[in-house]
């Protein structure tokens, strides 16, 4: 199979851990016209822009990051079955099940084939900004920013609670080192643009630290 991967070494690198060495992979770092041969490829796009260009390889299964944006929006003005949103924020994308959205029932199928191919479980979510497990996560780190800002507790000591009471793998300081801060603050100003949930009104300590 061949995949390709349109985003930076880290989103390259992030793609063959999860995938695996027996299929072929390509880089593109710099956006242009894609390539004809591309044509019968899985693409993922962690930085979509424009999706028309997709139109040139009607072959192509292609999965674009839609957690800052829903995939709705992404391809307002183009119908095309074979895109499906996924979250391409870091330390997301490793995990075991790839949670996705979809723009039509009819592409499920399709779906399900190219899942099958790659070898990797699935799931498929709302077609909302910030999906569901990134704003459940990056709404833990701004309620953790709020912690720290009444002095509630230490940002270890958070981290640390967290893990054990919690069981998840990282405390929301160690998630929000991996995710990266500006990428936290981004999605937050996105969901909270879109909702106006008060749960997702950015700590000013957090605003502040993603601003330096």
């Amino acid at each position: 199979m061949e995949i390709v991967v349109i985003g930076n070494h880290e989103n390259f690198k992030e793609c063959q851990a999860q995938f695996g060495v027996t299929h072929h992979y390509s880089l593109i770092t710099e956006r242009g016209r894609l390539n004809p041969s591309f044509n019968n490829s899985i693409i993922f796009d962690f930085n979509p822009l424009d999706l028309m260009e997709y139109q040139n390889l009607p072959g192509s299964t292609v999965f674009v990051n839609s957690v800052f944006t829903s995939l709705a929006v992404l391809m307002k003005d183009i119908y095309r079955p074979t895109i499906f949103g996924f979250c391409g924020l870091p330390s997301f994308f490793s995990r075991e099940i790839l949670e996705v959205t979809v723009s039509s029932h009819k592409s499920i199928q399709l779906l399900e084939n190219s899942c099958s191919q790659l070898n990797i479980k699935y799931k498929i979510v709302k077609d909302q900004v910030g999906m569901v497990t990134p704003r459940i996560i990056c709404m833990i780190i701004n309620e953790a920013y709020y912690a720290v800002e009444e002095n509630v507790a230490s940002r270890s000591d958070i981290d640390l609670a967290m893990k054990l009471g919690t069981n998840y793998p990282f405390g929301p300081f160690e998630w929000c080192d991996k995710i990266g801060i500006k990428n936290v603050h981004r999605l937050l100003k996105e969901v909270f643009a879109n909702t106006n949930d008060e749960r997702y009104k950015i700590c000013s300590l957090l605003e502040i630290e993603a601003g330096k």
